[in-house]
């Protein structure tokens, strides 16, 4: 063989082996980790608001809950020992500059000390399965508690947490840089909820919007924080029925005090706001 010959040949096997190393880098780098990744593409958007329109929410989307949970299947402090009454007030739930501003504020109403909003999308917009993405700037401070989450829409028939809820986000104040995706169910609900914390490390939930998102399917619930998956939960994960298998409603919230964060204290500043930039839902 001569020397172009050799050439040649120790080149062709150089790009082989070249080749051979780039497409395991890009099989290797494509996986997680951590969790298995379900390829699915959910691009049509079958539900948005984008709170463009300065004022009250828009009520053919959203209903309000009103009151401490009392006379509530939850209870007061809605079943978390929460120390806020929600309202539908201006100074606590508005939109303005295309965000929609929930506000926790610190005063006597109602028998309550303090104040705050709920909206829900129950009985007006509920999905099974699909990517579920909100892009929220969080508040900080001990006892805060703000949450983006759904319920199953038999709640009223089989009660919680028969119906199963998805907490898609869900902050203690006190914490600014770690977020918790977590179900409830029968069997595994409260302090035995299935979840799993996410810290951004350097960066803060309260300084900047992030987009906080899951995609669900028949057999997968994956939790999303700027589209980096951190938490897959599968039937097998659980440790009672599946119960993500029909509609559910979405739900935003901004709490005071509960069992989940505790009280505020005496360097918890008020008011405190939850700002959502957009709210929208896809599917297959």
């Amino acid at each position: 063989m001569n020397l172009i010959d050799r050439f040649k040949t120790r080149a062709k096997l150089t790009f082989f082996s070249l080749s051979i190393f780039i497409a395991a880098t890009i099989l290797i780098s494509s996986c997680s980790n951590d969790e298995t990744q379900n390829v699915v593409n959910f691009k049509e958007l079958v539900m948005q608001d984008e709170f463009d329109i300065d004022g009250p929410i828009d009520t053919s989307l959203w209903s309000y809950d009103i009151g401490n949970g009392e006379g509530t299947a939850a209870g007061k402090g809605w079943g978390n020992n929460e120390l806020q009454y929600y309202t539908d007030r201006s100074e606590n739930i508005t939109v303005q500059n295309g965000v929609l501003i929930i506000s926790a504020k610190k005063e006597d109403y109602e028998g309550s000390s303090y104040t705050s909003a709920r909206i829900l999308t129950k009985g007006k917009f509920e999905q099974a399965y699909g990517r579920f993405e909100a892009r929220i700037r969080l508040p900080y401070g001990q006892g805060l508690w703000p949450a983006f989450w759904l319920l199953g829409n038999n709640i009223d028939e089989v009660e919680w947490p028969n119906c199963g809820e998805i907490d898609i986000m869900e902050n203690r104040g006190q914490e600014p840089t770690i977020t918790n995706g977590t179900v409830h169910g029968p069997g595994y609900s409260g302090g035995m909820a299935i979840t799993k914390a996410y810290d951004l490390v350097n960066a803060r939930l309260d300084t900047n919007f992030h987009v906080y998102g899951i995609e669900w399917g028949p057999e997968y619930i994956n939790f999303y924080v700027d589209d980096v998956l951190y938490n897959q939960i599968r039937p097998e994960d659980v440790t009672g029925d599946w119960v993500f298998d029909r509609p559910f409603y979405i739900i935003l919230n901004l709490a005071v005090g509960g069992s989940f964060v505790g009280s505020p204290n005496s360097e918890t500043s008020f008011p405190q706001t939850m700002l959502v930039d957009y709210v929208r839902v896809y599917k297959k």
